[in-house]
């Protein structure tokens, strides 16, 4: 039965695919028609499932910077949201019980603030898949809601432990000396090699983690969590995330069709579930709100809050908690489980087209934000910069190296991701942050002099907007591109990028002119 789930999952994925939208929507339909015709939740998809969202909350330490959570905008982001939602859902679905609401009229107020915390969270799953999916999980507003996510996974941990009543136990305070065992794992992950040991070593100390917090009383998940950013500041860190990514995504599409197979609603559930996705509206308005009244920028404030403007499977455990502690109706598990796979559609439906309505409704936005803007979040000017690199990774910084040792100072690069650049600045580069996807960066940088823009990026999608943005500020000069596949060379033509390498056709190239360069020395030597 479970392999036809899986191809039944692959075909409702690949036809939401040539649709243009995220292959997880699919996932979510294909849930629930299996629940339609009978399908039922077994052990072993529970298990897939729950290993999805272990490794997912794994590879998310081991990118997470600590600092970030530390920052008043990120913990007094979140629970400001948190707050007010609370307080104006418990208000409302008390309102809605007076009308004689399906479900809301057997709410007291007990029940009715049980619902509207579980509604608060915004899901980690979904926004994680749509930042990985848009190549956006080093830029300023992905960066943002990550830290909200954690804030809000940290609050329900919490939350569990005192509705539970499951105290950590005595043992748990010896969690903390995990530190001095940082240099042991490191030597670990160093001596797995860059095969399948190093994948197998992610998974040992992810599911390790896990079972070892959950032996003292504590979430395991939140282990995991925990143990990636333990590992975080280790070389072979990003290596190992991306050894996991694979298995990451495969087992997280079990947790998606896991939403769908929860039960199958009634009538009068599917309205009450439709009659909570308009709240949406108000999830949105409130993190923009909040976000901006912390001197965060209308970009960032826009993305991050479109992100995070769903409801999060963790409404559902704490749902169940409730229904255990006899607060409210096992009904609304059932209700819940539609809303929030209708948020994830809607989620990944409008922030596919995220950067084109904020470019349109930027003007009004900007009118919200308040001064100063936060140290982050001010500019650069690359000056005398006559070639900008987009993207300094290993390719950018590739790039960036050959063409400084031929034109000096006149060459820069930008990247999102802060502490790379700050690395690359400590080494004397001439690089500084800034997200090329943002129309406030461009607009507020002087691209007279720039005469070639140089994306060194594989993400179709990004070059696209990168390029859209460099033409609304009426650049001049030319742009280069980079791509994976030769399908995707012709696409990126085709938005007007002027050339575009295939860098596995490109690195061929290099290798054979740097060889051929060994032959000529040493037939120079020879003479």
């Amino acid at each position: 039965m479970d392999i036809l789930w899986i191809v039944f999952a692959f075909a409702c994925g690949f036809g939401v695919k040539q649709l243009g939208l995220p292959p997880l929507i699919g996932y979510l339909a294909a849930g629930f028609l299996l629940n339609f015709y009978g399908a039922r939740m077994t052990p072993g998809l529970r298990e897939v499932a729950d290993l999805g969202v272990t490794l997912m909350l794994f590879t998310i330490g081991l990118k997470l910077n600590i600092r970030d959570l530390l920052k008043i905008e990120t913990w007094g982001g979140t629970f400001a949201n948190s707050s007010l939602w609370t307080a104006l859902f418990t208000g409302l679905a008390l309102f809605l019980g007076t009308l004689s609401a399906p479900y809301f009229s057997d709410l007291d107020w007990q029940s009715a603030a049980l619902l509207a915390f579980a509604l608060s969270f915004s899901s980690t799953v979904c926004v994680i898949k749509m930042l990985e999916e848009s190549g956006e999980m080093a830029t300023r507003h992905g960066r943002f809601a990550i830290g909200v996510l954690v804030m809000q996974d940290v609050v329900a941990v919490v939350f569990l432990v005192l509705a539970e009543g499951q105290v950590p136990t005595l043992w748990a305070l010896l969690l903390p000396a995990l530190w001095f065992t940082k240099p042991l794992f490191g030597r670990v992950l160093e001596l797995s090699g860059h095969g399948e040991l190093l994948a197998l070593s992610g998974f040992m100390f992810a599911l390790g983690a896990y079972e070892l917090f959950s032996l003292v009383n504590i979430k395991g998940d939140l282990g995991a969590l925990l143990f990636g950013v333990l590992l975080s500041q280790q070389a072979k860190a990003s290596e190992l995330s991306k050894s996991l990514l694979g298995f990451k995504d495969i087992f997280l599409v079990g947790f998606f069709l896991s939403i769908g197979l929860v039960a199958l609603p009634d009538v009068p559930m599917m309205i009450t579930a439709v009659l909570l996705i308009p709240l949406l509206l108000v999830k949105l308005c409130m993190f923009y709100l909040v976000f901006a009244r912390l001197r965060l920028r209308a970009r960032t404030s826009s993305l991050a809050a479109l992100l995070l403007t769903n409801y999060s499977e963790f409404g559902l455990i704490v749902m169940v908690v409730g229904v255990e502690l006899g607060i409210i109706a096992k009904e609304w598990l059932v209700i819940l489980a539609l809303s929030i796979s209708l948020s994830f559609v809607i989620t990944c439906i409008v922030y596919h087209y995220a950067h084109g309505l904020y470019a349109r409704f930027k003007d009004a936005l900007h009118r919200l934000e308040l001064e100063p803007p936060l140290a982050a979040d001010v500019f650069v000017q690359p000056t005398g910069a006559e070639i900008l690199i987009v993207g300094t990774g290993r390719i950018g910084m590739g790039a960036y190296r050959a063409l400084h040792g031929v034109l000096g100072d006149r060459v820069w690069g930008m990247d999102a991701n802060h502490e790379r650049i700050a690395q690359q600045r400590a080494e004397g580069l001439h690089v500084f942050v800034g997200d090329a996807e943002s129309a406030d960066l461009w607009e507020q940088l002087d691209v007279s002099r720039i005469e070639l823009v140089l994306i060194a990026t594989p993400v179709t999608e990004d070059c696209r907007n990168i390029t859209e943005q460099l033409k609304l500020v009426g650049y001049r000069g030319k742009i280069a591109a980079i791509a994976r596949f030769e399908d995707d060379r012709e696409v990126l033509l085709g938005y007007g990028i002027d050339q575009v390498f295939n860098f596995f056709a490109e690195a061929g190239v290099g290798f054979a002119e740097d060889s051929l360069r060994l032959i000529g020395r040493a037939k120079q030597s020879e003479t």
